[in-house]
């Protein structure tokens, strides 16, 4: 089955534009012009990908990112923002408030269409086992995450670092090498992104105050591994 992309945008000739290219490499294009229905749409439709523009008619770009990622049944779905909005303090609200990736008008749809891809890839994950790290199992094939025998909630980038890491335990990982493993050499991330999901994973995993199992190395990377074998400050 062909994966199935929402548009969510109020720009009508963009609208065309990227449906028309998306239609080209042979994905399903569901299309909405305003922040209510593209919620509607993507609580009914349950999409593999959602682009987002950040200014919408009734509810804006941020509200529906928010309401999608609270919803148990649309958490999962990656969303790339697509909007005018290029500051940096833009780009970080985007990320911490649940986006997976972000691009900038104008941009190449050939772009956009490699930046859909390398998230769509990142999401597929087909070995069948629990990889366990501490108190925490990563089931692969529901792509569910416990720790200490509760649900722990991510978001797929989130997803996809704790699952690089656990399957690392121990090895500091450098910012870049983090990129070019959860996020793909083929698509452009700052580095400071890896900052973001590292905090917004850690949030979710700490829960309850339990113990930090990420332990930042000043200078280096990241790392993850039994509390009592790390010695360094926390940090990010």
């Amino acid at each position: 089955m062909n994966e199935k992309i929402l548009i969510i945008e109020d720009d009508k000739d963009l609208i065309s534009l990227i449906e028309y290219n998306l239609k080209l490499e042979g994905f399903i294009v569901l299309k909405s012009n305003n922040g209510e229905d593209g919620l509607i749409l993507a609580k009914e439709e349950k999409p593999d990908l959602i682009l987002l523009d950040w200014m919408l008619p009734i509810l804006s770009g941020i509200e529906v990112l928010q309401s999608i990622k609270q919803n148990k049944d649309t958490k999962y779905i990656p969303i790339i923002f697509i909007t005018a909005k290029g500051e940096e303090s833009d780009r970080i609200r985007g990320l911490d408030t649940g986006a997976d990736d972000y691009i900038v008008k104008p941009f190449s749809p050939k772009e956009l269409v490699a930046r859909i891809k390398a998230n769509l890839r990142r999401g597929k994950l087909l070995p069948d086992e629990i990889i366990k790290c501490s108190d925490i199992e990563i089931d692969l094939v529901s792509k569910r995450v416990k720790r200490s025998n509760k649900t722990v909630h991510l978001g797929p980038t989130e997803f996809r670092l704790l699952l690089y890491l656990s399957k690392n335990q121990g090895r500091v990982f450098s910012r870049n090498q983090l990129l070019d493993s959860v996020w793909g050499n083929d698509v452009y991330v700052e580095q400071r992104t890896v900052d973001v999901h590292i905090r917004r994973l850690r949030k979710a995993l700490n829960k309850g105050n339990l113990p930090n199992l990420i332990r930042t190395v000043r200078s280096e990377g990241y790392s993850i591994e039994e509390p009592e074998n790390m010695n360094y400050q926390f940090g990010g």
